[in-house]
């Protein structure tokens, strides 16, 4: 394996984090010139004047605060993107130099030898149960046509948990060295408050708040849920985890499902039917929403009468509307206590923010 693939490998394995979701495409002074420096950007007070312009003869001028206020989503969501790309490239960067230092350690020769060792010659080919597995979720998810044979995608199948095993693998080596080594992100965190209103699981004085933005079409949100309910679990009474919805404009099935789930709410059997809509992507259309209320002993008549009324439509655009003013582009999207995680990532991801929360609160 050459130098190049083996930061070939580096690189998938960290751009791997960001292809796990369903994506759509202060200072006091007035004056911009004692304003604050931020990100290698001038932070402007909001009275700060940007531009002018004359009507009738009248100069009119537009603040640093009425500006953000008309951009506010799109800056929000790059000022995210910006904090993503800052955290995976330190990420990266403390990953090749202890992969490096590890290599030397066990008197390889490269990187790549290590690398061969602990992940190529450890991932074995996957097993014709790990196959069927995959086909029947895809099917079950509507993602593969009836006509379509587990034989004619097999190859792809095998292609893709090929990979993903390596990743497993790579990841997994990563973790360690990371572990063994100590690594502390010192890099700011940028935090984006958004209300966290709607269903939610844990106590309301819990020290660390989850708001999740999520999408019951998006079959990331559908992978995520098992991390986030591993992070739950682990963490108890210390997180209150809060569902808002943002059902994607290319999910046909997502805003009426999303309006469902709102309608389930309502007799208190929110979870419920939020497990049961992730257990059946494949099946999400109106007919499929009410049969999926009557399995759970709600009041159909009540909850038929909510779905079809659309009573529930303007609570879904406010989230999304609270979603996209905190930068929310895709699904699914999470603020720690206001720290943003985005995609269906490892738990390990929510682990370290959430331990780096807890231990300020010491």
């Amino acid at each position: 394996m050459s130098k190049r693939s083996s930061r070939i490998l580096l690189a998938a394995v960290l751009a791997a984090s960001f292809a796990v979701g369903c994506n759509k495409q202060t200072s006091p002074a007035a004056n911009p010139a004692t304003a604050s420096a931020s990100g290698g950007q001038c932070e402007l007070a909001p009275d700060a004047v940007v531009g002018t312009y004359k009507v009738d003869g009248a100069e009119q001028k537009v603040t640093y605060g009425e500006l953000t206020g008309r951009i506010g989503a799109p800056l929000a969501d790059l000022d995210k993107r910006k904090q993503d790309l800052l955290k995976r490239g330190l990420d990266g960067y403390i990953i090749e130099k202890l992969v490096q230092a590890e290599a030397k350690k066990r008197g390889l020769p490269n990187e790549d030898a290590l690398l061969k060792a602990e992940v190529e010659d450890k991932s074995a080919q996957p097993s014709d149960a790990e196959i069927q597995k995959i086909y029947d979720q895809a099917k079950a998810a509507g993602q593969l046509p009836a006509e379509v044979t587990l034989e004619q995608v097999k190859p792809e199948i095998v292609k893709m948990l090929g990979e993903q095993g390596k990743r497993e693998k790579a990841q997994a080596l990563f973790n360690d060295l990371k572990s063994k080594a100590d690594v502390k992100v010192l890099l700011p965190e940028k935090r984006i408050q958004v209300e966290a209103t709607g269903p939610a699981k844990g106590p309301d004085n819990a020290p660390i708040t989850i708001v999740e933005f999520s999408d019951f079409q998006c079959p990331f949100c559908s992978r995520a849920k098992v991390t986030v309910d591993e992070v739950v679990k682990q963490y108890g009474d210390k997180v209150r985890l809060v569902f808002r919805h943002f059902p994607l404009s290319f999910h046909q099935d997502a805003p009426k499902a999303a309006e469902a789930a709102a309608c389930a709410d309502d007799q208190k059997k929110f979870w419920e039917y939020h497990d049961k809509l992730f257990a059946n992507q494949g099946a999400l259309k109106v007919d499929d929403l009410k049969k999926h209320a009557a399995d759970l002993g709600l009041d159909t008549a009540r909850f038929n009468e909510c779905l079809d009324s659309g009573k529930k439509a303007e609570l879904v655009k406010k989230d999304m509307s609270a979603g996209e003013k905190a930068g929310v582009s895709g699904t699914p999207a999470f603020f720690i206590n206001g720290v943003v995680l985005s995609g269906a990532v490892p738990a390990e991801e929510f682990k370290s923010i959430i331990d780096a929360e807890l231990s300020k609160k010491k």
